[in-house]
């Protein structure tokens, strides 16, 4: 069954698609970006996303599973950067893990990030590059920053493909293009 729904046209790194519509709040929508499976505009935005960081100082990449997952692999392949994904559930074997809470507009709930064990000396004393596909609200930024300070990183920079909202807002980050909030 196929359902009738209003999108939104999007050009980014020359990759063309139409994002479906959503309402994530009474009388607010918002233009959804799942680039899951979507290996030709995952590959064109982490080409992109390479050559905007490429005179940026960072040593490591971080980003909040899942919709991004396959953008910060991407990149990682194009930047030589290693990368971490924080969970958003804890599993026994992750070990001590750091969390921090976040709150996502898509979810609309609050949810827990969690550095695995592992990890932890991959990030500690290192300049992070914070990474996301959309940042809509910035808590999962901020979710992010949290658990990378306590693991003794520092961010020192922020990507995503899209920001959403208020423009004036998101000027500190790099971003291949902004979506506006319906209402």
């Amino acid at each position: 069954m196929t359902t009738s729904r209003e999108t939104y046209p999007i050009e980014v790194a020359g990759v063309r698609r139409e994002l479906p519509l959503f309402e994530v709040a009474p009388g607010v929508r918002i233009a959804v970006l799942n680039i899951l499976g979507d290996t030709e505009l995952v590959q064109a935005c982490a080409r992109e996303l390479a050559a905007r960081l490429d005179a940026e100082k960072y040593d490591v990449l971080v980003t909040a599973e899942a919709k991004s997952i396959p953008l910060i692999h991407a990149l990682s392949v194009e930047t030589g950067k290693p990368y971490v994904v924080l969970r958003k559930s804890y599993k026994p074997y992750m070990g001590v893990a750091i969390a921090a809470e976040t709150h996502s507009i898509t979810t609309g709930k609050p949810q827990m990030l969690y550095l695995d064990e592992k990890d932890h000396e991959l990030i500690r004393g290192k300049r992070v590059a914070l990474l996301d596909d959309v940042i809509s609200t910035g808590s999962t930024q901020e979710g992010m920053k949290r658990v990378i300070e306590r693991a003794g990183a520092e961010a020192t920079l922020e990507a995503a493909i899209f920001t959403e909202g208020d423009p004036d807002k998101w000027q500190h980050i790099i971003a291949l293009g902004h979506l506006p909030v319906f209402s």
